[in-house]
C-alpha cells in the first residue's frame, strides 16, 4: 500500500465536513417545531405554562440563526470543536425548554437524542462522550427538578412516579445504545468510503503507469524522422569534410549518438507498440509482473505451476500456459498480497498457480508468523487495527505498520474481476528439488505460515480479454 495514501487517511476529518447552514436548517426545523407545539398546548390544550419564557428561549434560537445566516457565507465549514459547541447549545436550550414544560413528564423529551445522535455521527468520540455525558445529566436533573405541566384550570398533570423512573431509564439506555450504534455504522461507512477512494487512487496511478508504454511508443515513432535527418546530414558533413579530421571526429561522434538514440528508442518502441490493455499474455508472465518488485536475495521466492516447480520464471518458458489478458486490477491485487507475504515470511514465500478446464487458482504462501487468528474473519476489511487489536496484531506481525487496506484492496479488485479470495493458516511443505543460492534441496520441511488462494472461474478470466 503506498506510504503516502496510508499517510492521507490516516485521520478522520468528518467533523470538518459538516456545513454551518446545514446546522442553521436543522435549528430552523426545531424552531418551527418548538413554537407550534408551545402555540398548540398553550392556546389549543389549555396547558399552563410559562409562555412567555418558552417564547423567548424559542426567539434566542430563531436570533442565533439569523445572526449565523446573515455574518457567515454559506459555504462556512465549522471545525469539531465548533460543531460541539453548536451542538451543546441545542442541548441546553431543549433541557430549558422542557424544565419550564414538565421535565420528562413531556413527551417531547425524546428530543434530547438529536444531538447526540449528529455527535456520534459526524464527531471524535472525545465530543460524543461529553455530549453523551451532558445529555444523562440533564435527563437525569429533569427527572427530579420541572415545573409541572397543569391545565389552566390549576389540574396538574402529574403521572405516577414509576412512570417517570421509566421514562428516565428508556431515555438514558437510548442515549447509549443510539450512539454507540450510529457511531459504528458512521464509522464503517466512513472507513470503507475512505478505502474505495484509496483504492481508486491506487488503481489510477497504476494504469498511469502501464500506460507509459504507448506513450514511449508513439515518441519512439515520432523521434525516428528527424533523428534519421541528423544521420543523413552528419554523413553528407563527413563526406564534404574528409580532410578535417577533428570536425570528422565530432561529425562520428554525432553519428553513432544518433545510431545509439535508434537503437534505444527501437527497443523502448517494441515494448510499447502493443496495447498492453488488450494483449494475451502467458498466466506465469502475468504473475512475473506482480512479482518483480519484491525479487531480491533476502527472501527466496519458489514458482510452480501445476505442481512444476522452478527456482525461476524463466523455468516455465517452454511449457504451454494458459492465456489472459494483462489487467491492472489483476496485477495490482496479487502485488499487494506478494508483498504482504514478502514482508511477514522468515525465509521463503511459495508462488503456486493452477488451472484446469474450469478454474485458475494463484496460492501465495510464506514461511512467517500466519495471520493473527483473532483477526482472519475480519481480513480483507479496510483499517483493520483499532484500539486494544493493535497490541494484538504487533505481536503476530512485529513489523506491520498498516491499516489493513493493502488486503482490501487487493480483495475489492480481484473479487471485481471474478475471483474468490480467501485466507488462512496452516502446514504446509516447502516444494522439492529447488535450487537457492546455488544449492540443490531434496527434503521437504514443514513450515507454519499465511496463506492466501485466489480463485477464479476459467471462463471468467478468459473472458477479460474483450
Amino acid at each position: 500500500m503506498n506510504k503516502k495514501i496510508e499517510r492521507s487517511f490516516a485521520k478522520s476529518a468528518r467533523g470538518d465536513w459538516i456545513r454551518l447552514i446545514t446546522l442553521t436548517h436543522l435549528r430552523w426545523l426545531a424552531v418551527f417545531g418548538q413554537l407550534l407545539a408551545v402555540l398548540v398546548g398553550y392556546y389549543i390544550l389549555n396547558l399552563d405554562f410559562d409562555l412567555f419564557i418558552c417564547l423567548g428561549l424559542i426567539f434566542l434560537s430563531s436570533a442565533l440563526n439569523l445572526i449565523t445566516t446573515i455574518y457567515f457565507p454559506k459555504t462556512k465549514r465549522l471545525s469539531e470543536y465548533q460543531n460541539m459547541l453548536v451542538l451543546l447549545y441545542d442541548l441546553l436550550q431543549l433541557g430549558f425548554m422542557l424544565f419550564f414544560t414538565g421535565g420528562l413528564t413531556n413527551p417531547f423529551s425524546v428530543l434530547i437524542l438529536a444531538p447526540v445522535i449528529i455527535s456520534a455521527t459526524v464527531l471524535n468520540l472525545q465530543f460524543t462522550v461529553l455530549l453523551g455525558i451532558s445529555a444523562g445529566t440533564i435527563i437525569t436533573f429533569l427527572s427530579e427538578f420541572y415545573i409541572p405541566l397543569k391545565y389552566q384550570s390549576g389540574a396538574v398533570l402529574e403521572p405516577p412516579y414509576l412512570l417517570l423512573i421509566g421514562n428516565w431509564l428508556a431515555l438514558s439506555i437510548a442515549i447509549l445504545f443510539i450512539a454507540v450504534y450510529s457511531r459504528r455504522v458512521a464509522t464503517e461507512t466512513f472507513s470503507m468510503s475512505q478505502a474505495l477512494q484509496a483504492m481508486q487512487m491506487a488503481l489510477e496511478r497504476e494504469q498511469r503507469l502501464t500506460s507509459l508504454g504507448g506513450i514511449v511508443a508513439a515518441a519512439a515513432h515520432e523521434l525516428g524522422t528527424p533523428l534519421a535527418t541528423i544521420k543523413l546530414a552528419s554523413t553528407e558533413l563527413q563526406h564534404g569534410f574528409s580532410d578535417m579530421k577533428e570536425l570528422n571526429q565530432d561529425l562520428d561522434l554525432i553519428s553513432k549518438q544518433v545510431d545509439r538514440c535508434k537503437d534505444i528508442l527501437s527497443n523502448i518502441g517494441r515494448r510499447g507498440k502493443e496495447d498492453i490493455f488488450l494483449r494475451n499474455m502467458p498466466i506465469m508472465i502475468i504473475l512475473q509482473e506482480a512479482v518483480e518488485h519484491y525479487l531480491n536475495e533476502n527472501k527466496r521466492v519458489v514458482f510452480s505451476l501445476n505442481d512444476k516447480v522452478g527456482k525461476d520464471l524463466e523455468d516455465f518458458n517452454k511449457d504451454p500456459q494458459l492465456l489472459i489478458a494483462r489487467k491492472p486490477e489483476l496485477i495490482y491485487g496479487l502485488r499487494n498480497i506478494i508483498q504482504n507475504a514478502v514482508d511477514f515470511s522468515n525465509d521463503s514465500v511459495w508462488l503456486d498457480v493452477k488451472y484446469d478446464k474450469n478454474t485458475v487458482i494463484f496460492q501465495i504462501s510464506d514461511d512467517g508468523e500466519g495471520f493473527p487468528i483473532h483477526l482472519l474473519g475480519r481480513l480483507g476489511e479496510p483499517f483493520l487495527i483499532e484500539g486494544v487489536e493493535e497490541k494484538y496484531f504487533d505481536i503476530s506481525r512485529p513489523h506491520y505498520e498498516g491499516m489493513g487496506l493493502g488486503l482490501f484492496i487487493a480483495k475489492t479488485l480481484l473479487e471485481h474481476l471474478g475471483g474468490i479470495v480467501s485466507f488462512k493458516n496452516g502446514d504446509w511443505y516447502a516444494r522439492t528439488q529447488t535450487e537457492w543460492k546455488g544449492k540443490v534441496s531434496d527434503t521437504e520441511v514443514s513450515s507454519k505460515g499465511a496463506i492466501v488462494t485466489v480463485q477464479f472461474d476459467r471462463v471468467d478470466l478468459e473472458g477479460q480479454l474483450s
